[in-house]
């Protein structure tokens, strides 16, 4: 089932302020708790896609890709390696932060044990061919890894590990409390055991007993077509791995575009400069220039003028959303040499005895307008 538009799912305009999507999101989560209304699937799906869209849209930064992608990053996370906007967030630790409380303990089945694994980042350089086609990329890691002698745990062996006695080995321990929504259960991480649910006896002379020793990870990144330079793209659980098993970190990749030779990228679109010979100006005739694939062969009209822009549409870069191909723009300038011999110069001299290679009036006019209507697009 497609996702809704997350300004439907809150029932808010796309100019809606900080204020209103926060009064929209209190809303729609209280209606919808599961506390609220037990054993309702249906509810407790809408619970979670009120979550998720007030996550993206409170952020200012989630907010503008979403408005400039739609739901296409949320798409990543299938076809694309593993790419996450969106969506990852826990509605019930959310609820709980919101209104200071109340996650219930539905939430706590969702909650890991044990600490996070912290974030890595890593830089890609990609090509335009890259970002026109999509590409696939091998990136060797150095990161923490979960011991394999310990299996995570942190112990020596099976002998080593001692269940909590406070939260009897569940890592978290339940008080109840008054919220809007009468009397909730609500649980935390057990201040004995740290949420791990135990104690170790004798620690894994690997790993020291945090569950974790220095490796490296080749990690296999498919990047989609029609990324941008400065974007960043996250694959979750593929960071530092957690101490004593707890959740993995996100590995964050920041895209870098590397410059073509010959083109210029303006968003979608390609921009080439064309120094074009003075004969060819007047006379017109055929010209090769670059694509990113290859190279395209273009009309040149008779009497082309400097700035002169041809436009090719479908020629650029996809969209990330998938909606069609910018263009390529042609920009000519035309060439004039900088020192001429003497038979050169003869030949100028004989066409500036032609009146149609002399300025005048009218055409100083038709240039100024020219110019005006380049300027006023």
């Amino acid at each position: 089932m497609s996702k809704r538009d997350y300004y439907e799912v809150l029932e808010v305009t796309k100019d809606a302020s900080e204020d209103d999507i926060k009064k929209a999101y209190r809303k729609k989560a209280v209606q919808y708790h599961p506390d609220r209304n037990p054993d309702n699937k249906e509810a407790e799906e809408k619970f979670k896609e009120v979550a998720e869209a007030y996550e993206v849209l409170s952020n200012g930064d989630k907010r503008s890709k979403y408005d400039r992608f739609g739901h296409q990053m949320n798409q990543m996370g299938g076809g694309f390696g593993g790419f996450d906007f969106g969506g990852g967030v826990d509605p019930f630790d959310l609820f709980s932060q919101f209104f200071g409380g109340g996650g219930s303990q539905r939430g706590s089945s969702r909650q890991g044990r044990g600490s996070r694994g912290t974030d890595l980042r890593v830089k890609v350089t990609l090509t335009l061919k890259d970002i026109l086609n999509g590409v696939e990329k091998q990136i060797r890691v150095k990161k923490q890894v979960a011991c394999d002698h310990c299996k995570s745990t942190g112990a020596k062996d099976g002998k080593s590990i001692r269940t909590c006695n406070t939260c009897h080995g569940t890592g978290q321990v339940t008080r109840v409390m008054n919220t809007m929504l009468g009397a909730m259960r609500t649980q935390t991480v057990c201040p004995d055991c740290g949420g791990q649910g135990h104690s170790i006896l004798e620690k894994c002379n690997h790993c020291h007993g945090v569950g974790v020793v220095t490796g490296e990870e080749v990690i296999t990144v498919k990047i989609p077509a029609g990324v941008a330079d400065g974007m960043q793209l996250s694959m979750r659980g593929k960071g530092n791995a957690a101490r004593n098993g707890g959740i993995d970190g996100d590995l964050l990749i920041l895209v870098q575009e590397d410059e073509h030779p010959d083109l210029i990228r303006e968003d979608n679109n390609l921009i080439y400069n064309l120094l074009l010979d003075f004969p060819t100006a007047c006379l017109g005739g055929e010209v090769e220039i670059p694509l990113i694939e290859g190279t395209m062969k273009i009309r040149i009209p008779a009497g082309t003028q400097p700035n002169t822009l041809q436009r090719f549409p479908g020629k650029g870069l996809p969209s990330i959303n998938s909606y069609g191909k910018g263009e390529l723009i042609v920009n000519i300038t035309i060439y004039v040499p900088e020192s001429l011999n003497d038979a050169e110069k003869k030949l100028m001299e004989q066409l500036l005895e032609h009146e149609n290679f002399r300025t005048s009036l009218s055409i100083i006019d038709k240039f100024k307008r020219k110019l005006k209507n380049l300027f006023d697009r």
